[in-house]
């Protein structure tokens, strides 16, 4: 026990998170079983050791444990987890939980025998916490943790201190929001860099941002996607490419026969294939209807703007990275489908178009408009929502 201590504590007095994520605020902790689900290099770890240090200071009633530890090839959260409570611990967090065998199994102990501890835990978003855990079901509370939003970026680079805005308000009072905000800072300054390189939190590090985004890539394809799925590595290749086709047409009316052909495999798969990088957030699937698992997708997007510049590289079109910010932006919080009408039909009732001019709009037609600081009407600029969490 003494060495994961002393591993906390080293972690939280060297940790430093420069952005606070919303998401912190919005979980109820008093919850017993907490999941944290998101894609790789989201900052689930970052994350879960800020709770800590911001709940629980240096006070060893709270405990940061990564499950990809050796030391668990032979111990069990069990025996681990009982452990700790006997000696005063409250709140057990458990980074990378998958990587641990019977995981769900022994948190379900935990959960029903041990009512005097909390666990949180972080997963790949590929995880299917309750649906795949049917021991969980009803007893875990599973939130998403997700990139910087444009506003969180803006926060960052330009020391401001916006709060967001939901959908309602930016739709009713976009104009008086945005002069206020362009008061403050100019934020067509930093919206290409958001586009190219804001998502991930990473980009705090030292490191080549789009290289560093790569790695994380092939690094989902080989053990979030793979490891979960229980694909064969001998079919990754496939699902590589599969993913770079995406990326050099995003977004696109899939073709799932020339997919077939081109990734040599079958439609079947493909389909699987596809609702697999979109579990692992690395792409969005746009349907027309609810009724998705069934049904071919109208249109394939990339997960976020990062993610387009990463595969892509050279030849990017901006009218598809702001698509796909503007999907992925409200994506999060709302109900996004496809319709004829327009790019998006969001909450079935607002109908969006995205870098388009159209005249004599209704009054539930919106245009998200890309280089105006401030707009008018219905006409909205397409960086205000990047406010939205």
């Amino acid at each position: 026990m003494q060495p994961f201590i002393k591993t906390h504590r080293y972690l939280i007095d060297h940790l430093d998170t420069p952005v606070r994520r919303d998401l912190i605020g919005e979980i109820n902790w008093d919850d017993r079983l907490i999941g944290i689900k998101g894609a790789r290099g989201i900052g689930k770890t970052n994350f879960l050791l800020d709770y800590a240090k911001r709940a629980y200071g240096s006070d060893k009633a709270c405990l940061y444990v990564n499950l990809n530890n050796l030391y668990f090839s032979d111990r069990t959260i069990i025996s681990f987890a009982d452990e700790f409570r006997k000696t005063g611990g409250q709140t057990l967090i458990l980074d990378q939980v998958y990587k641990y065998d019977n995981w769900s199994t022994e948190l379900r102990y935990i959960y029903d025998n041990f009512t005097d501890l909390h666990i949180v835990f972080s997963g790949s978003s590929v995880m299917r916490l309750q649906e795949e855990n049917p021991e969980l079901f009803g007893k875990v509370k599973s939130y998403s943790l997700e990139g910087f939003s444009f506003r969180e970026y803006l926060n960052l680079k330009a020391g401001t201190s916006f709060s967001s805005f939901s959908l309602q308000d930016i739709l009713t009072k976009h104009e008086e929001i945005c002069r206020e905000i362009v008061d403050q800072v100019k934020p067509l300054a930093y919206f290409n860099d958001y586009l190219h390189h804001g998502y991930y939190p990473f980009l705090l590090e030292d490191h080549n941002y789009l290289e560093n985004l790569l790695k994380n890539i092939n690094l989902t394809l080989e053990i979030d996607i793979s490891y979960l799925k229980q694909i064969e590595l001998k079919y990754l290749p496939k699902l590589r490419k599969l993913l770079y086709l995406v990326g050099l047409s995003a977004p696109f009316q899939p073709n799932v026969s020339k997919l077939s052909n081109d990734v040599e495999t079958s439609r079947a798969t493909i389909m699987n294939y596809l609702i697999y990088l979109k579990q692992a957030r690395l792409i969005h699937l746009l349907y027309d209807s609810e009724e998705e698992i069934v049904k071919k997708p109208q249109a394939v997007f990339m997960q976020n703007p990062n993610l387009v510049f990463a595969v892509s590289q050279n030849d990017v079109d901006m009218a598809g990275v702001h698509k796909t910010f503007f999907y992925n932006q409200l994506g999060y919080q709302h109900k996004l489908l496809a319709s004829k009408n327009c790019d998006f039909l969001v909450d079935g009732n607002y109908l969006f178009y995205v870098n388009k001019k159209i005249k004599n709009l209704g009054h539930n037609e919106y245009c998200a408009c890309d280089m105006i600081e401030i707009g008018e009407k219905h006409e909205i600029p397409l960086w205000l929502f990047g406010f939205l969490f």
